[in-house]
């Protein structure tokens, strides 16, 4: 069945208006052209996301012969010479619906089309071709290289379309391949998984790294990665700025040409921190693509969002006082603040974005913005929250958005009271309805839950916490999942480049690198315990620095 216009008009306008998503790929990246299979992988999953949520779509088939192929040059994949009587494009699709089917020879493929002739027709195909031209053309004249491309877009499909309740011709495999990932070890031992992180990593830096651009035009020297290669070095080593950073980086990499330190950073400084948060989310949104392939990420689920400081800073703020802030501690020191809103809970701690904190900003505006990034990425049931977000507006809101929250109360008079008298009764736990008021006669409800600590060092009222939700009680144990940002706001830090620079820019770009770091060595994780053992357990089987060493060495593509 042909899907009207108006019906695909309705996909592409829906990618177009996604503010994290660049489609064809291969416009988005210098790294990437036209014949580049990895872009047209990464366009097939961009496509057929927002193909199958359309109520109207259903079954591979019309995705196979729609999905848009006009503008890929498959010359280079093409090991024929010469005229031939089928295009490169045709026979892409044929074999990926062969795929899609799971047919083992080219005989049930020869009959379907014979039996679907409005299929033949609306992929151009005059006539069925014999068995033996598909056999030979799949064998023989398909690289290898696209015979791959056919097999991962194939399972994309199935993937995508099974998640959207599609019914598909046959189940897809959840465990994903790898070249040269053959292991049936119950139990891997290290080498087994260093050498799988190296095949995965190689992967995932492959689909990640060309969602980021420094825009510096055609004709440069220095390839762009060798600048992406370079801040990954920069975070192997704790504490490790630029110019001296550069400087070993020359005698270590197996690059002809490496950036400067100085050209490094003026680079960074000519990204606005708009463009830094969209090649983020870009590069994020890549990555949850890519583990969402798997069943063991769990994609609807928990958020936790945070702000975290830099380390104190000493220098002269004059002109930047509404940059570098107070800290959370309320002393008289003072640091740069950045917020972020990360997966938690069963979900693989993907940190899904991150932004700076200016003086001046709400509560209410720095959540809402973390939130719409999430939103449009995974599926957010619960947010939780530290207790600088106790504000009554930020809880109304979240209730608003369909969202359930637990939320950690500042103690005013009232609730120290409580607290008092659930001590002298000897009450572990209390909960209570409470009306917020937002003003105007306008009031937010939520719960109160009082909670004993167990071995406070508390011998007063303190021994109580107090924690506000709509979600009741039951949600409270949630709450724990928030130590998972964290320690990974420790490994975040441990991944920074060190500066002494001012630049706002260039600060927030090195805290989001760090972010997209740990969140690609979390996937990578995830996708060795999965290819590994099939099943996912939060602690590590990959250690951070073996994944930031396989970076550094995998960085240098194209």
């Amino acid at each position: 069945m042909a899907m009207p216009p108006e019906s695909r008009r309705t996909v592409f306008r829906q990618i177009a208006h996604c503010s994290y998503v660049d489609w064809p790929t291969y416009g988005s990246s210098p790294l990437f052209d036209r014949s580049s299979l990895p872009a047209l992988e990464s366009d097939v999953r961009v496509v057929a996301k927002t193909w199958f949520q359309q109520d109207e779509h259903e079954g591979v088939e019309p995705f196979v012969h729609t999905l848009p192929l006009a503008y890929v040059q498959f010359d280079p994949h093409d090991r024929y010479a010469g005229s031939t009587s089928y295009e490169m494009e045709t026979l892409f699709r044929l074999f990926l619906l062969k795929e899609c089917y799971g047919w083992n020879h080219e005989t049930a493929l020869v009959e379907y089309l014979t039996q679907h002739p409005d299929f033949s027709e609306q992929i151009g195909l005059e006539s069925v071709p014999a068995q033996s031209t598909l056999w030979r053309s799949w064998h023989h004249r398909f690289t290898a290289d696209l015979r791959d491309t056919v097999e991962t877009t194939a399972r994309t499909i199935l993937i995508k379309a099974q998640n959207a309740g599609v019914a598909v011709p046959r189940e897809p495999a959840r465990k994903l391949r790898y070249h040269g990932s053959e292991s049936g070890e119950s139990e891997p031992d290290d080498q087994t998984a260093l050498e799988q992180a190296e095949k995965i990593t190689d992967h995932v830096s492959r689909i990640v790294f060309p969602a980021l651009s420094l825009d510096r035009g055609d004709g440069c020297g220095i390839h762009e990665n060798a600048y992406w290669d370079l801040q990954t070095y920069l975070g192997l080593r704790e504490r490790l700025a630029a110019n001296e950073g550069a400087r070993s980086f020359v005698i270590e990499s197996s690059r002809d040409r490496t950036p400067l330190g100085h050209a490094h950073r003026e680079h960074i400084r000519d990204l606005a921190i708009s463009e830094i948060r969209e090649m983020y989310r870009q590069a994020i949104n890549r990555l949850l693509s890519e583990v969402a392939e798997t069943e063991q990420f769990f994609r609807a689920g928990i958020v936790a969002i945070d702000i975290t400081e830099a380390n104190p800073f000493t220098g002269d703020r004059t002109g930047h006082e509404d940059e570098i802030l107070g800290t959370k501690k309320k002393n008289d020191e003072y640091a740069y603040q950045w917020a972020t809103v990360q997966l938690v809970g069963n979900a693989v701690p993907i940190v899904l974005d991150a932004r700076p904190v200016r003086k001046g900003e709400s509560r209410l505006e720095i959540v809402e913005d973390l939130l719409n990034s999430a939103e449009e990425m995974v599926h957010v049931d619960n947010v939780l929250m530290d207790r600088e977000f106790d504000s009554q507006h930020i809880l109304e809101m979240l209730s608003q958005r369909g969202l359930s929250y637990v939320v950690p109360k500042r103690m005013q008079t009232s609730e120290k009271a409580q607290a008092k008298r659930l001590l002298q009764s000897g009450q572990d736990r209390y909960e209570t309805d409470r009306k917020l008021h937002l003003g105007k006669n306008e009031w937010h409800e939520t719960t109160l839950i009082y909670r004993r600590k167990e071995d406070s060092e508390h011998d007063d009222h303190q021994q109580y916490s107090v924690f506000m939700t709509n979600c009741g009680s039951g949600h409270l144990t949630e709450y724990g999942y928030r130590w998972e940002i964290e320690s990974g706001y420790r490994s975040i830090k441990r991944f920074m480049a060190a500066t002494t620079s001012k630049d706002f820019g260039l600060r927030f770009f090195y805290f989001a690198f760090a972010c997209l770091l740990y969140s690609i060595w979390r996937a990578v994780d995830l996708l060795v315990q999965v290819a590994l053992t099939s099943e996912y357990g939060h602690s590590p089987m990959v250690t951070a620095d073996n994944t930031l060493t396989l970076l550094k060495k995998e960085t240098g593509i194209g």
